[in-house]
């Protein structure tokens, strides 16, 4: 049951597949392409082939909590279901898979209208790496009229800005790269930052990609207000139990191919950024303080914590 299993663990795996939501989109549809082709004989065997696929897709990235809930809620659901059959189990993952789809696809829709009454005419917004759903945000604005322009980074080794400013520059929207380095010295003349997150933890700090967490003490220090725009569904309930959440590190190629011999390079993906530096969480449920957490999850799927 596993060859679109391991094609999309691997597009994830190489960066083919960027981005949290994205990441745990291409998963739910390799779940759901798998189930149409299971050759399981019953429930059980039914059962233990989507244990498998989803430990391959968990250890393809290891900082994607909205993966893993998202896996996890599928993979719940056909557990608690009294149906024995394989086809009505199948059944069961495929439906559930796209109630999840639309779930996100309307999440995404309204933290775009949320965050876009943030952004007021002649506003300067700078961004960190890509998020789609970032992006959609400021295609919201414009679309509603606004006039602004954006200030991305590269986001090195990556360079993962450069989708942004593509994707800007497509819409109409004024756009100016930085290195990352130069950070400091841009965010004072923004109106705001707005960046994406890979995970919130249950203290309410963001995992992000790296970088992320001088920004926001460069935007604390200028005392630009900085958002970070995600889906309430990128928080890692495990941290309420003592686990920290994962960082990624990655290849020393992606920085250096050809390194002195005996240097040792260093790759995190991602960073850390504390609540402290951040003004407020745009999400589905509207703008909200990372301290409440919790509370927002709980009541909106309250399913997380079981």
């Amino acid at each position: 049951m596993q060859e679109a299993i391991q094609k999309a663990a691997m597009s994830i795996r190489r960066l083919k597949v960027q981005g949290a939501r994205n990441v745990a989109i291409a998963a739910t549809k390799a779940i759901q392409e798998q189930v149409k082709k299971t050759e399981a004989k019953d429930r059980n065997e039914f059962l233990r082939e989507l244990s498998e696929a989803q430990e391959i897709l968990f250890s393809s990235r290891e900082t994607e909590p909205l993966m893993r809930n998202a896996l996890r809620w599928i993979t719940s659901l056909v557990e608690k279901s009294a149906h024995k059959k394989v086809k009505e189990l199948a059944e069961i993952v495929f439906s559930t898979s796209q109630q999840f789809l639309e779930t996100l696809e309307g999440s995404k829709e309204k933290i775009a209208e949320i965050g876009a009454r943030r952004i007021k005419n002649d506003s300067v917004v700078f961004t960190h790496c890509h998020s789609s759903t970032v992006t959609h945000l400021l295609k919201r604005a414009k679309l509603d009229g606004r006039s602004f322009e954006v200030i991305c980074t590269e986001s090195r080794p990556v360079f993962q800005g450069r989708m942004t400013v593509k994707e800007m520059l497509a819409l109409g929207v004024k756009t100016t790269l930085i290195v990352d380095s130069a950070a400091r010295s841009f965010v004072n003349k923004a109106d705001l930052v707005l960046v994406g997150a890979d995970a919130i933890t249950s203290e309410g700090n963001v995992i992000n990609k790296i970088g992320t967490s001088m920004i926001a003490l460069a935007a604390h220090e200028a005392r630009t207000p900085f958002y970070v725009v995600s889906e309430l569904l990128k928080f890692d309930p495990t941290t309420m139990y003592g686990d920290f959440e994962k960082i990624e590190e990655r290849s020393a190629d992606e920085i250096w191919r050809e390194p002195p011999r005996d240097l040792i390079i260093r790759n995190p993906a991602f960073d850390v950024t504390r609540r402290d530096f951040i003004h407020g969480i745009i999400c589905e449920a509207g703008i909200i303080s990372p301290h409440s957490i919790i509370e927002v999850i709980n009541r909106r799927y309250p399913w997380v914590f079981e």
